[in-house]
């Protein structure tokens, strides 16, 4: 029995997994359905591979680690992100990653390090054939199996563009859209299992530039035969490969995804990857008759499906079957007059989708992050904590776009996230990694360009520009990291630049037999073994704990919150070290013990009370750990206001803790007009209308088009008008609460009955 060989063949079919089911896997019962089941399957995966090496170096006597041309910047980029973890806002949230995505924190950022270099010292060995290069065997079944992972994913998701989706069908059993949220439908943008339109277009847009490249090289060492077409002599494939066949089919679906999913950025980064793709092949061929029959076929099929898809750009997709048909069939211009439209305050552009343009989001947010990076410019506010450092700098536009009372955990720009959270040190340790792999391998392809995987190589590296381009509007997803740090890999194997290996001795017994460990090793081996599964069980009840989690959470959203409370407590119980599962118990503690005094089923008022008592503070309990602990996390200010206020609608003792609270939230989100409407609010209620009515008129300033607070606005104008007795004092503030009620009919709802009612009464005065 050759265990080492078994180890091999573990971590071999490790990978496979890795790049087949990460793409695919969703859960509808957690709390994310997409990126969260990716990540959790990810560490799975790398716990095994890493249980399956050690294992292996045990058995072996040494541990081997090639060496590589990215060794340096990895190490700088790996001690960056320890750095910026140290110094963060919140250590936690650094370690693990923003709840629930986890991707970004420091244990994914090892993970993917840890592949990197499991990949090059296990499944990279000397051929047989040429001892002095690479076997490249795993590596193209690696390609091969991504291959047919992304046809699943391309073939999951076209269906749902016309309104059949097998999400649906998995989860509600009708093969439909109808589970999917009206401002989240395939139909208009697909996103597969990919859970996002940009994930599923930045997947496709690595996926594309490999399938065109090694579509070519199918094409190498085919007979071409002379035909004429329209006077001129074209060579073209005698016989035509299996394999031919299977890449223009995978390109076809592949780029068809892309253009359903209506991902500017991903298209773009397609468009561009394409075209270094095609250059490469000019350049390899340069010398050469080139082989047309090839880029032919490829234009051909990217013109026919762009023309048949559309695209996400107004004018070429003027040029659509789509907008064709459409013109066809519209109805004549109305001629009639139109009434004029109410003066309302200047809404930023509206997207084709809906909604304010996500370009002119990314903007306001992109200015956010720049202003918290100057505040801390070298080591940054640490590791997926650009949530609470955006909120203290959020530019007061965001407030007049459709997104605008939307949690920003991203930067939606790869490049910023790191400036923001780790620093200078962060990006620019991530950007050597980017261009030390592009000159590396752009240099030994100009030295080496006649090698027959030139172009897979082209191929790669156009993939790798492709990442880089989606991350620039967006950011990486566990599936897309994978690849940034692999595909390094995948071009130095091929161009055999890794050809140096480390070797750490680990003791040896004596008596040991070449193929039967010793009893020191089988101890080793069963050490480790078990610590990795002791890791996978915790992982798996991380992972039932946050089902628990996600259906106590939605439960409380409906107010359910005696069930909501037991699913909580279970979460809690299975994972207590996590901050969201407590605060969210919080919230509920103080939702149901507000419920308990005032429901009308209350059969034990006395027993009601006591366990109101009791639930209340362990709210207050839960909350004081948090805020304390974690002081820059606005998410848990948020929530105490919500808890102290529930509490205040039965004691009134609880109001003042409820305006501390959002004072302090006011001061980490400064410009958050939720918060600031909330502040506002609660002033007023603790008798500081003056103080209420700053608030107020901040937040009208700040979002001008905020019904709720116009309301509570002229309310407390009103109230500033009247003496103890009730009688005006002072008329020109209810010509303001006049003022407020008329912008709120005229500007935001002419149908808005509170305040037209509010209006009325105030006329009478």
């Amino acid at each position: 029995m050759n265990l080492a060989k078994w180890c091999n063949r573990i971590i071999e079919y490790s990978f496979y997994a890795l790049f087949f089911f990460v793409p695919l896997v969703l859960a509808g019962d957690t709390s994310e359905l997409f990126e969260f089941n990716k990540m959790w399957l990810a560490f799975g995966l790398g716990l095994v591979i890493f249980a399956a090496w050690s294992s292996k170096a045990i058995i072996q006597g040494q541990l081997k680690i090639q060496r590589t041309p990215l060794d340096i910047p990895i190490m700088i980029f790996f001690v960056s992100q320890v750095i910026s973890t140290l110094f963060s806002w919140d250590q936690h949230v650094s370690i693990w990653g923003y709840y629930s995505r986890f991707n970004g924190g420091l244990l994914s950022t090892i993970l993917y390090i840890f592949l990197y270099y499991a990949f090059t010292s296990n499944l990279l060995r000397k051929s047989k054939a040429d001892a002095t290069k690479l076997d490249l065997s795993i590596l193209r079944k690696v390609l091969k199996v991504s291959l047919f992972s992304g046809i699943v994913v391309a073939l999951w998701g076209i269906p749902s563009h016309f309104g059949y989706d097998p999400t649906c069908l998995l989860f509600r059993g009708t093969l439909d859209v109808a589970c999917w949220a009206n401002d989240f439908q395939p139909k208009n943008r697909i996103f597969s299992t990919l859970g996002q339109p940009d994930w599923l277009a930045a997947y496709m847009a690595i996926l594309i530039p490999i399938t065109v490249a090694l579509l070519i090289n199918s094409f190498r060492n085919i007979a071409l035969k002379t035909v004429k077409i329209a006077g001129r002599a074209i060579s073209i494939p005698a016989k035509l490969k299996l394999s031919s066949g299977f890449y223009t089919v995978c390109f076809a679906l592949f780029y068809l995804s892309l253009m359903y999913s209506r991902s500017r950025s991903g298209i773009i980064a397609t468009w561009v990857a394409l075209a270094i793709v095609f250059a490469g092949y000019i350049f390899i061929n340069k010398r050469e008759k080139i082989k047309l029959f090839i880029p032919s076929l490829l234009i051909t099929l990217f013109i026919l499906i762009t023309f048949y898809a559309g695209t996400p750009f107004g004018f070429l997709n003027s040029f659509s079957l789509s907008s064709i048909q459409g013109k066809m069939t519209a109805p004549p211009p109305s001629t009639a007059p139109q009434p004029a439209p109410a003066e309302k305050p200047a809404p930023l552009h509206t997207g084709e989708f809906g909604g304010t343009d996500s370009s002119k989001i990314r903007l306001l947010v992109w200015e956010g992050a720049l202003n918290a990076w100057k505040d801390n410019p070298l080591f940054g506010t640490g590791l997926e904590t650009f949530a609470f450092a955006y909120y203290k700098y959020k530019p007061a536009g965001q407030n007049m776009t459709s997104e605008w009372n939307f949690l920003y955990n991203k930067a939606h720009n790869e490049f910023l996230n790191y400036l923001v959270t780790s620093g200078l040190f962060g990006l620019g340790s991530y950007l050597a990694i980017i261009s030390i792999f592009l000159f590396i391998s752009g240099k030994k392809l100009l030295k080496d360009k006649h090698n027959p995987d030139s172009l897979l190589v082209i191929g790669f590296i156009a993939a790798f520009i492709g990442i880089s381009i989606t991350n620039f509007f967006g950011f990486s997803v566990v599936i897309v990291n994978s690849y940034f740090f692999l595909i390094p890999i995948f071009v130095f194997a091929i161009q055999n630049l890794i050809n140096s290996e480390r070797k750490i001795l680990i003791p040896k017994s004596a008596e040991q037999k070449k193929t039967n460990p010793s009893a020191f090793q089988w101890a080793g081996i069963s050490a480790i073994s078990l610590a990795c599964l002791y890791l996978l069980y915790n992982l798996l009840n991380y992972w039932n704990a946050d089902k628990a989690f996600s259906y106590g959470a939605n439960l409380n959203k409906i107010g359910y919150y005696q069930d909501a409370y037991s699913y909580l407590q279970k979460a809690v119980a299975q994972r207590p070290g996590e901050p969201v599962f407590q605060d969210e118990l919080a919230v509920n503690n103080a939702a149901l013990a507000s419920q308990l005094l005032t429901g009308e089923n209350a059969q034990n008022a006395s027993a009601s009370a006591e366990t109101a008592s009791t639930l209340s503070q362990q709210a207050i309990s839960i909350s004081d750990k948090l805020v304390t602990a974690y002081p820059k996390n606005f998410v848990f200010w948020k929530s105490r206001i919500r808890i102290f206020y529930t509490l205040a609608q039965v004691n009134q003792n609880f109001l003042s803790q409820a305006l501390l609270a959002a004072r302090s939230a006011q001061a980490l989100a400064p410009n958050d007009a939720s918060i600031t409407y909330n502040l506002g609010v609660i002033e007023g209620q603790t008798g500081n209308i003056d103080n209420g009515i700053a608030a107020l008129e901040k937040t009208v300033e700040i979002k001008p088009d905020y019904a709720d607070a116009r309301h509570a606005l002229g309310l407390f104008y009103d109230q500033k008008a009247l003496d103890a007795s009730g009688k005006v004092v002072d008329r020109s503030y209810i010509e303001k609460a006049k003022e407020q009620m008329r912008y709120l009919l005229n500007n935001i709802n002419a149908k808005d009955t509170r305040a037209q009612e509010t209006l009325k009464q105030l006329e009478k005065k």
